[in-house]
């Protein structure tokens, strides 16, 4: 695996798109002081996920766009693509060329690609873990970093050592595995908090259950009652209301019978 290319646009000085291709050989930046060459090694550790603004000899996030000059207006964004030739699956990706894009705007949001697909600050972390490269890696030694280095703590040098032996992975695995475990007792914690407080309130909740159980049945009871007293209403009512139907009929007929009569009576 090796780096084969690094596209620059609107990073610190890089005003404009700028394309930098490397061999597998070493490649070698030469020039005078103020030409930008810090700012490649700065851009090789702001792509892999490096967010100390002091390691990127800056103040805020949003510093490394480009802030124009007296003839250039500022860029509104910063986007850096590295390149690398994984044809031996050094990268735990099924390319044989990966390209991994960080971008940030003037808002401070950043956006992290791999060959074009959005991803997080951690999947690039893990995917370059015990490869050499990254932004905790040994790859990347900046000026002043040797001596500390040789002057490190033990802690401090034990991780170079890790890197370089290919276990670091593992340890960052064993790390975010504890996180987890913590996190999950921390939830079971909660949960039986909850089932504590639940518990003393189980005797009142189960006696107002029955109260309530009480009540329904109670209810249904009362519905009965109303509904058989409405039938028998209604029953006696439409008995009332038949009987004074035929009444009516029977005095409708006596009425036609006396009007006959009636009739009888005025033609004599």
């Amino acid at each position: 695996m090796y780096i084969k290319r690094i596209d620059l646009f609107g990073f610190k000085t890089f005003a404009d798109k700028t394309v930098l291709d490397f061999g597998d050989g070493v490649t070698c930046v030469v020039g005078p002081n103020g030409s930008g060459k810090s700012n490649i090694a700065d851009a090789l550790l702001w792509v892999l996920g490096e967010n100390n603004v002091r390691n990127l000899r800056a103040t805020y996030n949003t510093d490394v766009i480009f802030s124009g000059t007296d003839k250039r207006r500022p860029l509104g964004f910063a986007e850096v693509t590295l390149t690398m030739d994984s044809s031996d699956r050094t990268l735990p990706i099924d390319y044989n060329e990966v390209a991994v894009t960080r971008r940030i705007y003037r808002s401070g949001d950043s956006e992290y690609t791999v060959n074009g697909t959005k991803c997080r600050l951690k999947d690039i972390y893990e995917m370059f873990l015990d490869t050499g490269i990254g932004r905790e890696s040994y790859s990347f030694i900046t000026q002043g970093e040797i001596d500390s280095v040789l002057s490190a703590r033990p802690e401090e040098r034990r991780e170079l050592f890790e890197e370089a032996a290919g276990i670091k992975k593992y340890r960052y695995r064993r790390k975010e595995a504890l996180k987890k475990l913590e996190k999950t007792k921390d939830n079971l914690s909660r949960v039986s908090d909850i089932i504590s407080e639940l518990n003393t309130q189980l005797g009142p909740l189960e006696k107002q259950a029955e109260e309530a159980k009480a009540y329904m049945a109670m209810q249904s009871r009362l519905r009965e009652i109303e509904t058989s007293i409405l039938v028998r209403e209604l029953k006696n009512a439409f008995g009332s209301y038949t009987e004074t139907v035929g009444e009516r009929k029977k005095a409708e007929a006596e009425a036609a019978k006396a009007d006959a009569e009636a009739d009888d009576l005025r033609r004599q």
